[in-house]
C-alpha cells in the first residue's frame, strides 16, 4: 500500500480536518511502497450512496486559482480553476489548450466564445492546420453518421459517410415530415428574379472575384435559403451578418429547368411538324 511519511500532523479542532505539513512549506509527498503499484495515491469515497466529493482542490479565496498540476520534472500540465473568470482551464506543456467557461461553452484554441457562444467552439492553431477533424475507425459501412443534429431529441440532419471515400451533408426530407405537397409552378419567373453577382470579399487581400448572391436580394425570392435580417445589428450596434444556404436554391433551379425543358420539347414538336409540312 501507499504510505505518507511526515513529521508533522495537525488536527483542526473546529472541523476535524487533518493537515499534513512535514516541513512547513505546505508540500506533501506521497510515494508507493509496493513495486507493483500503478498508483501512488488512491482516493476512494466510502459513502455507500456514492455522494460527496472524492477529491477537492480548494483555493484560499473565491477569486484565487485552484490548480491540479502534472509535472514531469521540467514541463507542467494540468487543470486550473480560474476564480476570477469562473472557468476551468486545461494546460498542456505550459499553454492553455481547452477551457470550459462559466456559460458552459467548451473552447479549444481560444479563450473567449464568439458572439453569444455556441456550446462548442474550436479554432485551428495554425493557418493550414485542421479546424475540426472527425475520424471513424472503419469506413466499411455506407451511411454511418459522423455527426447528428437534433432538436428536442428528434434528428433533423446529419453528416454521414457516403460509401468509403465521400461525405454527405443531410437535412430532413422524408415525405412523412411534410404536408400540403404540390408541384412547383412559375419557377422560371422566380429564377429570373434572382440576381447573381460577381464580387470580391472585403476581408480578402487578393481581391479575388467570385460568383454569388446578395443575401437580402435572394431572400425576396427564396427566403428559406437565407438567415438573418438585412442591416441587422446587435444590442451594441455591431453588425449581425446575413448568411445563405445555396443548396436551398436547387429545388427552384430544378423546377425552372423542368419548365424550360417542357417549352423546348413543345417547340421541337412544332418545328418537326413545320419541317414535315414543307
Amino acid at each position: 500500500m501507499s504510505e505518507v511519511k511526515t513529521n508533522k500532523i495537525s488536527s483542526l479542532a473546529s472541523n476535524n480536518d487533518i493537515t499534513l505539513d512535514p516541513d512547513g512549506t505546505g508540500d506533501v509527498i506521497v510515494t508507493s511502497a509496493e513495486a507493483s503499484s500503478t498508483a501512488n495515491l488512491t482516493v476512494q469515497n466510502t459513502n455507500a450512496s456514492g455522494s460527496g466529493a472524492v477529491l477537492r482542490v480548494k483555493a484560499a479565496n473565491t477569486n484565487a486559482n485552484s490548480k491540479m498540476v502534472f509535472d514531469d520534472g521540467g514541463t507542467e500540465s494540468g487543470f486550473v480553476f480560474d476564480g476570477g473568470a469562473n472557468a476551468v482551464q486545461h494546460f498542456v506543456n505550459g499553454s492553455e489548450r481547452l477551457r470550459v467557461d462559466s456559460s458552459g461553452n467548451v473552447l479549444v484554441g481560444t479563450t473567449n466564445a464568439t458572439g453569444d457562444g455556441g456550446g462548442l467552439e474550436l479554432r485551428g492553431n495554425t493557418e493550414n492546420g485542421g479546424f475540426v477533424q472527425i475520424k471513424k475507425t472503419s469506413s466499411s459501412s455506407s451511411g454511418n453518421k459522423f455527426m447528428q443534429f437534433a432538436r428536442d431529441g428528434s434528428p433533423i440532419g446529419s453528416i454521414s459517410m457516403n460509401g468509403t471515400t465521400a461525405t454527405s451533408y443531410n437535412t430532413s426530407s422524408d415525405y412523412r415530415l411534410k404536408e400540403n405537397v404540390a408541384d412547383m409552378t412559375g419557377a422560371i419567373t422566380r429564377v429570373k428574379a434572382l440576381a447573381p453577382k460577381r464580387f470580391n470579399w472585403v476581408a480578402d487581400d487578393d481581391d479575388r472575384t467570385v460568383d454569388g448572391f446578395l443575401a437580402h436580394e435572394a431572400q425576396a425570392v427564396v427566403p428559406e435559403a437565407i438567415t438573418g435580417t438585412k442591416d441587422e445589428v446587435d444590442a451594441d450596434g455591431n453588425a449581425v451578418m446575413q448568411g445563405i444556404d445555396q443548396s436551398k436554391l436547387v429545388p427552384l433551379l430544378t423546377g425552372a429547368l423542368r419548365e424550360a425543358i417542357a417549352k423546348i420539347e413543345t417547340l421541337e414538336i412544332k418545328v418537326a411538324a413545320l419541317e414535315a409540312g414543307e
